[in-house]
């Protein structure tokens, strides 16, 4: 089959509809190996999009390739805690083997090596992805084992199945984790309570969102179900945000793993109540492992009459589609997803108007977490005064924390709200510890005597994160490395983000060049507190975050660091230009001016 045909192939299946754009280019790139400027072409025709729309999409997700980059992709992990076990260390070693510099194509374009975000398996690290595929546990004999399949071109269908293996490590089950529930029995029991008593369960239990804003779920599909479709394509959406792309956070990989049937079952009731007869999961594209195994677990929803038309023997119609991501951290806030759901650059939309009313397709849109529909499934079936027994009072139910870094058993723990961070540090074996990062780098850093403090909404929310690091860890790096993940997510939409991210990042690596002074401390002050204020969306808001708490609560850890209590500046010209005065000699002739001018 030649090229055109494999592209008319991807595109007949996607009715040539714009919209499913994402899926056409990941599809046709996974068929070529990357994105030709004639493949692009031939898309824009088939779909009627302007060509540069179409490779404005293409050039936006990390996971897209514009141009050749190996028939071998690896990708290291470089979050801080794969950077805790030695991804650093290893990276390089791999491409000591195979003679090529990181970030680099090799001359035979068999391989390219380099380094993308947090990969979600901060569990079991370090991971790499192989053309999208998740390798976990990365260790020196690995990585020469790996060289070796690479050089040989053995396909990755070939390399060792236990490579892949991905574990769920749950360490402690709650009320969700360790559900007694039967497919069906969640929905069944929705159906017959009816859409409107549904709806008023879920309020009456309090439920609030799981992936880290908390806004009361209840509200949401309620919002949703009273808006009015729009136009000839009038419909309510249901869609699930599976694109949990903070660092540290795996607690959804888990869920969609093992208990994908409760998150799809989630799905239909919320269906039920806003209205809608199509749902729509958009999955993080470092989860692409996962793809085949969702869509099986939706065939047989279908073939058990969960899912489709005439659900349960009743009129309620409801189906669901999975929707797969590119690589793009800024795709977790619920507007950008959706503009990645139509097709385009995931940029967040200018709100109001809200998805409620005006989201995928122009149409009232639910988006919610993972988490949060699974737990919908707790209330139909047990009833909202069961629910809000656990928790607390503002905080029902439970949550699942996401532990890794310094512990000796990192994983997934599952609380009631309530629970105090030292109690979770006891649990996972963390000893020694001097702070965490609760949920993720837009969270806050914790420090010791903040550990008797409540994992709830109204003491310290979370998505999910728990990142632990103990008295041998340098705060400073760790700041550093959220600065350059925040610089490179950025979608670069506004200013304040695009810059000002761009800007800590720079005086990050300026003070961990020892160029630092008290001016580059106020800097970042300063910035944290202009892009709290002026960006566009939550990622600018809370960019600087990471970098505002390790200044308050570790500053020595950047104050050993500065070499000057005036003005440093960050380029060091006659440094500089020492290198090509040595290579011509004029280092020794100014060594003997000078001498001479002393005599």
């Amino acid at each position: 089959m030649s090229d055109t045909d494999m592209i008319d192939a991807v595109l007949d299946r996607h009715h040539h509809d714009g919209t499913r754009l994402m899926q056409i280019l990941r599809e046709t790139q996974e068929q070529l190996g990357w994105l030709s400027p004639a493949t692009l072409t031939h898309i824009a025709k088939a779909i009627a999009w302007p060509r540069a729309q179409v490779e404005g999409t293409a050039d936006f997700y990390s996971f897209f390739h514009t141009r050749p980059l190996g028939r071998y992709r690896v990708l290291w992990s470089d979050n801080i805690t794969d950077r805790m076990l030695g991804n650093t260390d290893l990276l390089e070693a791999m491409c000591k083997k195979l003679w090529l510099e990181p970030g680099r194509v090799s001359e035979d374009g068999l391989v390219s090596v380099d380094v993308t975000s947090c990969t979600g398996m901060c569990d079991q690290g370090p991971a790499v992805l192989v053309n999208c595929r998740a390798i976990t546990r990365m260790t020196p004999a690995r990585v020469g084992e790996m060289v070796g399949l690479i050089r040989s071109e053995t396909p990755l269908a070939e390399w060792p199945a236990e490579w892949f293996a991905v574990d769920d490590n749950i360490r402690r089950k709650d009320i969700l984790l360790a559900h007694d529930l039967v497919p069906g029995q969640a929905l069944a029991a929705a159906l017959e309570r009816g859409a409107e008593k549904m709806l008023a369960e879920i309020k009456a239990a309090r439920l609030r969102g799981r992936g880290g804003a908390g806004f009361a779920t209840g509200l949401k599909w309620e919002a949703c179900r009273s808006a009015a479709g729009h136009g000839a394509g009038a419909a309510h959406y249901v869609v699930c945000n599976a694109d949990e792309g903070e660092p540290g956070t795996f607690k959804d990989r888990v869920l969609l793993t093992s208990y994908a049937g409760l998150v799809f079952e989630g799905m239909s009731i919320a269906g039920l109540v806003v209205g809608a007869k199509k749902g729509l999961l958009y999955l993080r594209g470092e989860y692409r492992y996962l793809l085949e195994p969702l869509e099986s677990a939706l065939a047989v929803r279908r073939d058990a009459k969960l899912l489709g038309k005439n659900i349960l023997g009743t009129d309620f119609e409801f189906d669901i589609e999975i929707h797969l991501g590119a690589g793009a951290y800024i795709c977790g806030e619920e507007s950008a997803l959706i503009e990645s759901l139509e097709g385009k650059p995931g940029r967040p939309r200018i709100r109001p108007p809200f998805p409620v009313t005006h989201g995928y397709l122009d149409q009232p849109t639910t988006v919610n977490n993972v988490e949060t529909l699974a737990a919908s499934c707790l209330i139909a079936a047990h009833g909202s005064d069961w629910y809000a027994q656990h928790g607390t009072e503002k905080s029902t139910g439970s949550k699942i924390l996401s532990v890794s870094g310094d512990c000796e058993r990192p994983g997934i723990y599952e609380y009631p709200y309530g629970v105090a961070v030292r109690q979770v540090l006891e649990d996972c074996g963390a000893s020694d510890c001097q702070a965490v990062q609760i949920s993720g780098p837009s969270g806050m850093c914790a420090a010791e005597a903040e550990f008797d403090r409540k994992i709830a909404f109204e003491d310290i929310p979370t998505a999910g994160a728990f990142m632990v690091f103990d008295e041998t860890r340098d705060m400073f790096e760790v700041a550093r490395n959220f600065a350059h993940f925040f610089a490179h997510e950025s979608c670069g939409f506004c200013t304040p983000c695009r810059v000002g991210t761009t800007l800590v990042r720079n005086l990050m690596d300026k003070i961990a060049r020892n160029h630092g002074s008290p001016y580059d401390i106020d800097e970042l002050f300063k910035l944290h507190r202009l892009m709290q204020g002026a960006s566009h969306c939550g990622l600018g808001n809370t960019a600087c975050n990471p970098i505002f708490d390790t200044l308050n609560k570790f500053r020595p850890a950047y104050e050993h660091r500065l070499m000057s209590l005036d003005y440093e500046p960050a380029f060091d010209l006659d440094a500089a230009l020492s290198q090509a005065r040595q290579m011509t000699g004029r280092d020794d002739a100014a060594a003997h001016l000078k001498n001479g001018a002393e005599a």
